[in-house]
């Protein structure tokens, strides 16, 4: 059994051996993980910083392409807002200088108005208000004044209606 013994004694001390070599590959081989891990970590960092910094950049410069299309439209705006008021105006003034009298043809169509005027009260004194329609075969009729007396040898004019 000696040689039993032995042979168990050796196999035991190779299984530990073995087993204290298999925990020290393990323990160094969770060092390098936590060293890989690490330089994982930092290179990621590293790339995610470089990457940012260039969607910063790109981001920066569509933002100062935005602002110089809003400045481009708001000049264009203007331009049109002032052209089309610019048109309009010398459209109305225009049409207004070629529609509107002139200051000495108004001087002359108050002058006439007020001539008109005049030869209006002289003609309604002088019978322009009767009341003149067409008869029967196109004669010329007035309204007369029926409760008015009669006037002439044979009594046959009457009194227009409103005199």
């Amino acid at each position: 059994m000696d040689e039993t013994n032995q042979k168990l004694g050796l196999l035991i001390e190779t299984a530990e051996a073995s087993q204290q070599l298999s925990a020290a590959l393990l323990e160094r081989l969770q060092r390098q993980v936590q060293g890989l891990d690490a330089i994982v970590r930092q290179e990621i960092r590293r790339t995610l910083i470089e990457e940012l910094r260039e969607v910063h950049t790109e981001s920066q410069r569509a933002v100062d392409s935005l602002h110089r299309l809003e400045h481009a439209g708001r000049r264009r705006a203007a331009f049109w807002t002032l052209g089309l008021l610019a048109c309009s105006t010398a459209l109305s003034l225009a049409v207004a200088a070629w529609w509107l009298p002139s200051p000495s043809e108004m001087t002359k169509l108050t002058a006439q108005r007020a001539d008109l005027l005049a030869s209006l009260d002289v003609l309604k004194q002088h019978g322009a208000r009767a009341d003149l329609r067409t008869c029967g075969d196109h004669h010329l009729c007035v309204r007369v004044d029926l409760k008015a007396p009669r006037y002439g040898e044979q009594s046959d004019y009457f009194v227009v209606h409103g005199y």
